[in-house]
């Protein structure tokens, strides 16, 4: 039984459209697969970020970081809402294996998108080279130096970027 057979027929139709993008190395139509309200929960965040322009900018940011990027196992939910997908990738000279655990809702939508990596090792580059991609998205949250950042949400002119481009 294929994992398509075992998906929502709309879930699994958003998930071939995913790996069609991942493939291309261009999430420029990204926009089109998650809910308004999209949640993207960050191995390296305690707090999900909200909003589906917000899931947009992290997503297609994280792509750029990750080199030699690939899937190799794809689980499915029994109510074929969810799917968890295998990766390894490459950041700089570490690498990294990790989950994508995304949920769609019943138009086949990305209503959260889930990360998780190790090593610990590998997951600090990511960071730190994501934190490098965003800057002006990273604020801390508290006074301490030694504060965890959040990410903010990108300003008006990011999301009229993220948004303005058409796809089909």
């Amino acid at each position: 039984m294929s994992l398509e057979a075992r998906l929502q027929p709309a879930a699994a139709a958003t998930l071939q459209r995913w790996h069609q993008f991942v493939s291309a190395r261009d999430l420029s139509c990204l926009s089109e697969l998650l809910h308004e309200q999209a949640v993207f929960r960050s191995p390296m965040a305690h707090k999900p970020y909200p909003g589906a322009s917000v899931v947009n900018l992290i997503l297609n940011t994280v792509l750029k970081v990750f080199e030699d990027f690939t899937y190799h196992r794809e689980l499915a939910s029994a109510d074929g809402l969810n799917v968890v997908l295998e990766f390894s990738a490459r950041v700089g000279d570490r690498e990294l294996k990790g989950i994508d655990m995304i949920r769609f809702d019943e138009q086949g939508r990305i209503v959260e998108f889930e990360v998780m990596v190790r090593p610990l090792s590998g997951l600090q580059v990511l960071g730190g080279r994501w934190r490098s991609a965003l800057p002006r998205f990273w604020q801390p949250t508290s006074t301490e130096a030694s504060a965890p950042v959040q990410l903010a949400g990108p300003s008006a002119e990011a999301r009229v970027r993220l948004l303005a481009g058409t796809c089909s």
